[in-house]
C-alpha cells in the first residue's frame, strides 16, 4: 500500500437490523480537510480510538478491536459503535490496503462542541517497517505512572480503561524513554506493580509459563497479546495474569512488548539491565502474528 486512504461514518444509523451497512460510510480525501475546526477530538482528545494490523488485506483480531472500542466509548459516555457498520467500514478500507503491512484507525470522538452527533472516521495507511525491531529487539526502561494500582476503580473518570485520543502523556513518556537512552518504557504504579507499555502490553516468561499484567488497575486488554496466548496456549505453554511486583523483572527469563501493528518486539534490557532473548520463539511468534487471523 503506498497512499492513504479515509471513511467518514454516519455514527447514527437505524436501530433495525440491516444486512449492508454501506450506505452509512463515504470515502474521503485523506489528503483533504475533513473535519470541522471545532472537532472535539482535535481540540481535547475528545474520543477513542482503535489500531488494527493489516497483512496483505486482511485485517487483523477485528472483532476483539470493535469489542474494545465499544468498552472505551461506554467509560467515555459516548454512543456504542455499530459493530455491524463498523464492520463494514474496515472491510471497505482494507480492500484498499494490498499487499504488506498496513494499520486502519477506528476514531469516534464526541463531535462538533455542542453539535447533535458525535464524529467517527476510518483510516487506512502504510505501517512502519518494524522488521528490525522484531528481529533485534528493544531496550527499555521503567516510568512511574502516577498512580497506584487501585486508582481506576476508585476515580473512573480518569478513564484508565479506556483507549481515548488523550494521548499526550504516551508520547512524552516515549521522548524520556528517547532521552534515558531506551527505545520504550514499562509503566509501573506508584504502590510498585508493573503496568504496560504507553503503546503495547508487556508479557514475561518464567520458565514455561507466560505472564502479562492483569487488565486491571487501569490495563488495556491487550488485543495482540489475547492472540499470543492463544498460540503459546496451543503449544502447550501456561499463560496467565497476575499482579507482578517491579521486583519480577529482573528475574524474567525473557520479555516481550507487543502490539498491533509492531507485533512481538523483544526486550533486550530492562533500565539497562540485560534480558536474553529466545530469538526462534520471537520469531515464531511474529510468523504467528503476522498469519490472518480473526
Amino acid at each position: 500500500m503506498n497512499r492513504r486512504f479515509a471513511l467518514m461514518i454516519d455514527p447514527v444509523v437505524a436501530d433495525e437490523v440491516r444486512d449492508d451497512y454501506s450506505d452509512t460510510f463515504t470515502t474521503v480525501d485523506a489528503a483533504a480537510p475533513a473535519l470541522s475546526v471545532g472537532e472535539l477530538s482535535t481540540q481535547r482528545g475528545d474520543g477513542v480510538f482503535e489500531s488494527i494490523g493489516v497483512v496483505d488485506g486482511h485485517a487483523q483480531e477485528v472483532v476483539p478491536h470493535l469489542e474494545r472500542l465499544a468498552h472505551s466509548a461506554r467509560l467515555c459516555d459516548l454512543p456504542v459503535p455499530n459493530a455491524h457498520q463498523w464492520h463494514q467500514a474496515i472491510d471497505s478500507a482494507a480492500e484498499q490496503c494490498g499487499e504488506g503491512e498496513a494499520v486502519i484507525k477506528l476514531i469516534l470522538s464526541r463531535g462538533v462542541e455542542h453539535g447533535p452527533t458525535p464524529t467517527a472516521w476510518v483510516t487506512a495507511a502504510p505501517a512502519a517497517d518494524f522488521r528490525a525491531v522484531r528481529e533485534n529487539g528493544i531496550r527499555v526502561v521503567t516510568l512511574d505512572r502516577g498512580y497506584d494500582l487501585g486508582a481506576a476503580e476508585r476515580a473512573p473518570w480518569l478513564l484508565l480503561g479506556a483507549k481515548t485520543l488523550s494521548y499526550a502523556v504516551n508520547m512524552a513518556a516515549l521522548r524520556e524513554a528517547h532521552r534515558r537512552g531506551a527505545d520504550d518504557a514499562i509503566f509501573l504504579s506508584s504502590d510498585g506493580f508493573v503496568l504496560e507499555a504507553p503503546t503495547a502490553s508487556l508479557i514475561l516468561r518464567f520458565g514455561n509459563r507466560f505472564v502479562t499484567p492483569a487488565p486491571n488497575g487501569g490495563i488495556l486488554h491487550g488485543t495482540t497479546q489475547l492472540s499470543m496466548y492463544d498460540h503459546l496456549a496451543d503449544r502447550g505453554f501456561e499463560v496467565g495474569y497476575d499482579r507482578i511486583p517491579a521486583s519480577d523483572l529482573a528475574r524474567a527469563d525473557a520479555a516481550w512488548l507487543v502490539s498491533s501493528v509492531r507485533l512481538a518486539a523483544p526486550i533486550t534490557a530492562i533500565d539497562d539491565v540485560d534480558v536474553a532473548v529466545d530469538h526462534t520463539l520471537t520469531a515464531e511468534l511474529n510468523a504467528y502474528l503476522l498469519s490472518p487471523r480473526d
